[in-house]
């Protein structure tokens, strides 16, 4: 979950002992922020609320005790912190503490993604493409992950080029997809790196170039997905922008596991995602 956020701190008692509990929660001295700010959340302290929410959350010098931790966060929620907001988001579309409800989860995720939120704007978008607690709805999804990606938050800016490239809730423009997934895979995000791949592999919006394309799975496949392990392996069994080499092409099928490859067998190439 998000780091303690901070606060403008005014010279009074109270915001002197939440000032020194966040400098003892951000240098992990967590039985000195519990003593901060147990009596300041009790009191209403929304900051002191979201920061015990995390430490029960992550068992931070507490015992771990999720319901605690959705009970603080709800205190801090209910107050209009976004991030809390969104934490509670989280709890709700996970089940976390308080009983799995992805409508309520929506709720928290829109609330905190009205403020500015990037990582709730990105879920509710997500929500809304994937019609979960809300009506699918790709425009409002497309619009939710255009506000995130413009803050830079890579898996909106994967899942907006993914709308560009599938025409999802927004004209289809290979360009617009392209540039999205570069400024994903520049903060190595490998969903954004296996389309890349995909997209030089067809020649979808870019010359078609087997070598550009094995250079995007192999980033892809090195950190463990799946899908670029397989086509990876393809591409050198084939000797398609890599030299033909069958225990390379053995190694990542075997690495890529027999899910991903029976999947892929029967398309070739896997699909965009």
């Amino acid at each position: 979950m998000a780091a303690l956020a901070l606060e403008c701190l005014f010279c009074t008692p109270a915001r002197a002992d939440l000032a020194a509990g966040q400098r003892a929660f951000d240098n992990g001295d967590y039985a000195a922020a519990l003593k901060e700010f147990l009596p300041l959340a009790t009191q209403g302290d929304h900051v002191a609320q979201y920061g015990l929410g995390l430490m029960y959350g992550g068992g931070r010098g507490v015992p771990q005790d999720l319901v605690q931790a959705a009970k603080w966060f709800r205190l801090a929620a209910e107050q209009g912190m976004s991030s809390a907001q969104y934490s509670l988001g989280l709890m709700f579309g996970g089940g976390l503490g308080i009983p799995q409800d992805d409508k309520e989860g929506a709720k928290w995720f829109r609330l905190a993604a009205e403020q500015g939120d990037a990582r709730a704007q990105f879920n509710i978008g997500f929500m809304y493409y994937e019609g979960k607690g809300v009506s699918q709805d790709y425009k409002e999804a497309v619009r939710w992950y255009r506000a995130a990606a413009e803050q830079g938050n890579q898996d909106a800016q994967s899942h907006l080029g993914a709308a560009y490239y599938q025409g999802k809730g927004i004209s289809q423009d290979y360009k617009e997809a392209l540039k999205w997934f570069l400024a994903a895979a520049e903060q190595r995000n490998d969903d954004a790196r296996f389309n890349l791949g995909l997209m030089y592999y067809g020649g979808n919006g870019v010359p078609q170039d087997y070598r550009e394309a094995a250079k995007w799975f192999r980033l892809a496949a090195e950190h463990g997905r799946p899908e670029a392990q397989y086509n990876l392996g393809r591409m050198y069994f084939d000797g398609q922008g890599v030299p033909q080499d069958y225990v390379q092409a053995h190694l990542w099928f075997n690495l890529a596991g027999p899910a991903a490859s029976q999947t892929a067998s029967r398309t070739g190439i896997s699909l965009l995602r």
